[in-house]
């Protein structure tokens, strides 16, 4: 087991980032575009024996057949049916702050896929949906919640999981200050190659590169791709507590953060009602979770986490006002069933945190 390093964590912050003048900066028209598995989420309420009798690891995500999709979703009732998927919930998040947000996803020409695209464009996403798949259905995730506020993933990911390295647009990833890739798709060789290509696309035009690990069972699956992408690639990572703990192969958050500083120019790592760590390399900051009245359902908060400090950052707000403008906006989706916001987040977050 790797032992921590011995510099001690300091909670304390001095730098701030550069400005991205999105203005003046050839090119540049996006403040994020997003990569990652375009699919329609099915949201359901579900008891503990739920879990229990469909041998299901709960908080887990699990890709499924589209047979145990049909299966799983002919036991839920009463439920709600949206476009998701974590990169274009980042996307969506981010627009709704204001942002100028792109997405770049895998659909079918079927209803799934209509509804998909159709969403993003309503909050005004700029969708880049590469070729459209001819052998696929348009994907699509069961998340069953439970009563404490905790989602389980099932996903069927058809069209989504074979997003490869052609359906990236170099003039899409270049037109954005970041480019965020979704670290479930990682489960193709050809995802895997397509994230590389749209980083090498991104660092070449001075880009900054973000990932999100989406999944403490995704990083045990891929955990020496991953680290290379990270300690190669990236430039912003978004994790949570389980996830950089599974990363690293370490038990406790402090020997975790203590390897990711010296891979990683910025890193946030959520960690529930305990707030969130973000790193600027030596400089490590602790944020508070906002209060909430109750946790009806935990989907999206990453994404949303994501969407808020993506938004500072792009706008040179220090890293702890990023990590509190993610705090802030997570904390607006996790009070309400679906992943995404039922209001618009400028309308919950400080207007001295949105301005430049």
């Amino acid at each position: 087991m790797p032992k921590a390093n011995s510099k001690p964590l300091r909670a304390r912050i001095k730098y701030r980032v550069p400005p991205i003048n999105l203005t003046g900066a050839t090119g540049v028209s996006l403040d994020s575009l997003t990569i990652g598995n375009a699919l329609v989420d099915v949201l359901a309420t579900v008891d503990e024996g739920f879990l229990v009798r469909e041998k299901i690891v709960k908080g887990s995500m699990n890709l499924v057949e589209m047979s145990r999709s049909k299966h799983l979703h002919s036991l839920v009732n009463s439920r709600t049916e949206m476009s998701g998927g974590s990169a274009a919930n980042t996307a969506y998040g981010l627009a709704s702050l204001g942002g100028k947000a792109g997405f770049i996803g895998k659909i079918s020409a079927d209803r799934l896929g209509e509804s998909f695209a159709k969403d993003l464009a309503n909050v005004g996403v700029k969708f880049f949906p590469g070729v459209t798949c001819q052998t696929e259905d348009t994907g699509r995730c069961l998340i069953v919640v439970t009563p404490d506020g905790n989602r389980t993933m099932n996903t069927f990911l058809g069209a989504a999981s074979l997003l490869d390295a052609a359906d990236i647009s170099r003039e899409a990833v270049q037109s954005a200050a970041v480019v965020m890739l979704e670290g479930y798709l990682f489960d193709r060789d050809a995802a895997k190659e397509a994230f590389r290509v749209a980083a090498e696309y991104a660092h070449t035009a001075g880009r900054k590169v973000a990932l999100t690990l989406s999944d403490s069972f995704c990083v045990d699956r891929h955990r020496v791709d991953f680290l290379s992408l990270v300690k190669n690639d990236i430039d912003i990572l978004f994790s949570n507590e389980d996830e950089i703990k599974s990363l690293y192969q370490v038990d406790s958050i402090n020997e975790a953060l203590h390897q990711l500083r010296s891979d990683c120019e910025f890193a946030a790592v959520t960690r529930n009602e305990h707030g969130s760590v973000v790193i600027d390399g030596e400089e490590v900051v602790i944020i508070d979770a906002e209060p909430v009245d109750s946790v009806v359902d935990a989907t999206g908060a990453g994404d949303m986490y994501a969407a808020g400090f993506l938004y500072g950052f792009v706008r040179g707000k220090t890293i702890e006002q990023c990590g509190k403008i993610g705090s802030i906006v997570a904390s607006e989706v996790i009070t309400h069933m679906g992943p995404r916001p039922l209001v618009s987040l400028t309308s919950v977050v400080p207007k001295d945190l949105l301005s430049f």
